[in-house]
């Protein structure tokens, strides 16, 4: 009698196993675009060079990374509260569509769970591995960007993004921190470079997508102020952010004073043709300037970890 061998066919297994890692893939996927990876990356690049400038010179990379991990926590903890939160607005917006909550792909009330476990697990992180200092820092920058711009802030003034934007400012100073234990004052000079430069970056990219704002009743500055007048205030803290970029050049050499002076210019020029153009009826397109100062505070704060690394000698004070 002829055995004739049973074999189970490839599609009625095959389907389940590539079902589940289709799943798997999406969930996982979810949770991470509740935390703006690209966000994150750019939070990020300033840190190193805080560290650098902190240690004048190299910090162990031991330190690095986990400064690195406890930000990159905690500033995931922060986009994924924030995501909870906005979760209305998402959906309405174009630009924020396809965030996790607001296609549906993650329930509310897991988003806030992983949120918070992030928070608790980024100041934990950071206490033990740094210093407590750096982990109530990162603490302090969560609760602001939730509870004061998200919660207080953004549906309710067009100044939002202008005291709002603190907490983007807070990974150079946890940075600062988790080298020395203290908050000096260069750290505090870095802080306040990206607490001007944030306005015109963030208007550029709200002008673009001013009817995206205007539709979520969102408040930001280009839905209730007219281009001249938007274009006007970025002029202005394009200007001021330039000015503040000078302040370290007593603890940084002629290379970081070189690219400040240079890449200020660029951005306050830039600044100043779209104020222009928009004065003179142009068509404009403010994601120029948008994409600029990505460019140019990536540029600004490379030198600044360039410098601090080479240990050329520091301009000093002029008296």
């Amino acid at each position: 009698m002829e055995v004739v061998p049973v074999s189970v066919p490839v599609s009625d297994v095959a389907p389940t196993q590539v079902g589940f890692v289709a799943r798997a893939r999406t969930t996982v996927g979810a949770y991470l675009g509740l935390t703006k990876t690209r966000i994150i990356e750019q939070l990020l690049v300033v840190t190193v060079p805080a560290m650098f400038l902190a240690q004048r010179g190299i910090p162990s990379v031991w330190l690095i990374v986990a400064t690195l991990l406890g930000g990159a926590l905690a500033a995931a903890s922060a986009h994924a509260l924030n995501c909870v939160v906005d979760a209305d607005i998402d959906k309405v917006m174009k630009r924020t569509a396809r965030r996790p909550l607001a296609k549906g792909q993650v329930p509310p009330r897991n988003a806030l769970v992983f949120g918070l476990a992030l928070g608790v697990l980024s100041s934990v992180w950071l206490g033990l591995t740094t210093n407590w200092l750096a982990a109530a820092l990162s603490v302090a920058a969560i609760a602001f960007y939730v509870l004061v711009y998200t919660l207080l802030l953004k549906r309710r003034t067009s100044q939002n993004i202008v005291w709002g934007g603190a907490a983007g400012c807070m990974p150079v100073v946890i940075g600062w921190a988790a080298v020395t234990g203290t908050v000096e004052w260069p750290a505090l000079v870095m802080f306040a470079v990206i607490f001007f430069w944030t306005p015109p970056h963030f208007w550029a990219l709200a002008m673009r997508y001013r009817e995206d704002y205007a539709a979520a009743g969102v408040p930001m500055l280009p839905v209730v102020a007219t281009p001249v007048q938007v274009s006007r205030r970025i002029v202005a803290y394009s200007w001021v952010m330039f000015v503040v970029t000078l302040a370290l050049l007593p603890v940084t050499s002629w290379i970081y004073a070189a690219v400040a002076v240079l890449g200020g210019a660029w951005f306050v020029f830039s600044a100043h043709r779209l104020h222009h153009d928009i004065v003179a009826g142009d068509e404009i397109s403010p994601m120029k300037l948008f994409h600029l100062s990505n460019m140019y505070l990536c540029l600004l704060f490379a030198a600044i970890a360039v410098d601090a690394a080479i240990g050329l000698p520091v301009l000093g004070l002029p008296f």
